[in-house]
């Protein structure tokens, strides 16, 4: 989906993952805001975050990658 990229729930917050956090399939890593809807980005799989991709607050577009997670 198209929209905005956050990396925490709400302005301040820590972020939902870092770089070396280790994740489960199903755990939200983000959010996306699309026409002012917030919705919850899941793992797509297990292992830890080696990239964030994109930058807190920047637009992204639908298959564009936004984090690397290596098993």
């Amino acid at each position: 989906m198209a929209g905005n990229f956050y990396r925490s729930p709400a302005p301040g917050a820590p972020p939902f993952v870092k770089v070396g956090d280790k994740v489960q399939k199903g755990q939200v890593i983000c959010i996306i805001e699309a026409m002012k809807l917030m919705n919850d980005i899941e793992a797509d799989h297990s292992g830890t975050v080696v990239e964030v991709l994109v930058d807190d607050g920047k637009p992204v577009s639908l298959d564009m990658p936004l984090f690397i997670i290596e098993p």
